[in-house]
């Protein structure tokens, strides 16, 4: 069996110069295989097709409607320039990651691993287009179930679980996690950046709740609980955060920082914050929360993902049922019982040996080797 490996991704942020949470994991990935080729999303800009000298990235110059073609006619033509132990494609509505490792691995016979990192619309819709996509979802599993060698889910219970449900074999659904952590970077000593009472890291989407706790931040301030929130992300709902925070008259309150150019700038925006905030309706990890709980800051989320495995209710953080009312409550007795917040940080960073990044990622590359080897073998 060859030693490379061919990925279908949704990235456009390494081959642009930004040190994300996808170039750490390359960084590591990489080690594990003689080459990786990453088939990606067109960038904003390109400044690096090889960010490591065993990684090289493939990116298109067309839009989304001609993203499955690009896909296929450089996976055909990477195919037949060398053989894959296996290929791996990161798949969501609208699929066209997956319509395109399909066309390869049906014209080279290249083990092909689904990877559903995230569901959108489960638990809990965030709205009309979540609940779309759930259904799509459902839809392309079935379809894709009799295709691929496996599905790769990153938890260990809630994704399983759906795809239980939607009639996928047991023997199909492969655990392989994906959070891992950098621990020179991410630990409790070091310096800190802005200090602020709230800190939310991701994506300004509506599934990630952010509108909610801005109101939380002000229905606080009108009990008499100055609060101060620092997000750090972009996206499309920046515009409609501008004028939601420009309405409570939070302006003063609320900062954005749109990017933070690595870890160790990330680290120092947790460590500067009293407490992370996930308001996710649905979530595959997030790493956010355990990049924060290693750096001492204790992290208030709603139940989704794996959070409930790595936050204990009222031990070393705190959970809520995703509504602004429970999430202002919990928020007014955490910031202001100074004694239960010491004792959420003394309870920190806790056992995070299980997220080492090095042994995360070798676990997955032997994983994803051993569902390609099953597959060659059926």
């Amino acid at each position: 069996m060859s030693d490379n490996v061919l990925m279908v991704s949704a990235d456009r942020s390494v081959v642009a110069g930004e040190n994300g949470p996808f170039y750490y994991m390359l960084e590591a990935f990489a080690r594990h295989w003689a080459r990786v080729d990453v088939i990606g999303m067109r960038p904003a800009r390109t400044v690096s097709t090889q960010p490591f000298p065993n990684v090289f990235l493939h990116h298109p110059q067309g839009g989304k409607l001609a993203q499955a073609g690009f896909i296929a006619r450089t996976g055909r033509q990477l195919c037949a320039e060398r053989r894959y132990a296996l290929m791996t494609s990161h798949d969501y509505n609208p699929f066209y990651n997956a319509l395109g490792a399909s066309r390869i691995a049906r014209a080279t016979g290249t083990p092909w691993i689904s990877e559903i990192h995230h569901v959108p619309g489960h638990p809990r819709p965030a709205d009309l287009r979540e609940r779309v996509d759930l259904r799509a979802t459902r839809a392309y599993v079935r379809w894709a179930q009799r295709r691929v060698a496996g599905f790769r889910v990153v938890n260990a219970t809630e994704a399983p679980e759906l795809l239980l449900g939607w009639g996928v074999p047991r023997e199909r659904i492969h655990v392989l996690p994906s959070l891992y952590l950098d621990r020179q970077a991410y630990r409790p000593d070091g310096p800190a950046d802005e200090r602020c009472d709230l800190l939310m890291v991701g994506r300004l989407v509506r599934n990630k709740g952010v509108p909610q706790v801005v109101e939380a931040v002000s229905r606080l301030w009108a009990r008499g609980v100055p609060v101060t929130l620092r997000l750090v992300g972009r996206g499309p709902l920046r515009a409609r955060l501008d004028a939601q925070v420009k309405r409570l008259r939070l302006e003063k309150t609320v900062r954005f920082t749109e990017w933070l150019p690595d870890a160790a700038a990330l680290a120092a925006a947790y460590r500067g914050a009293r407490f992370l905030v996930v308001a996710s309706f649905s979530e595959g990890g997030p790493r956010v929360a355990a990049e924060a709980m290693a750096c001492g800051t204790p992290v208030i989320g709603t139940r989704v993902g794996i959070l409930p495995d790595l936050v204990a209710d009222g031990r070393n953080g705190a959970l809520y049922d995703g509504t602004t009312a429970e999430l202002t409550l919990k928020l007014q007795r955490l910031l202001t019982d100074a004694k239960h917040e010491a004792a959420l940080r003394r309870e920190l960073p806790g056992d995070l040996s299980a997220y080492d990044r090095d042994a995360v990622i070798a676990r997955l590359a032997q994983g994803l080797r051993e569902v390609a080897s099953a597959s060659r073998a059926r």
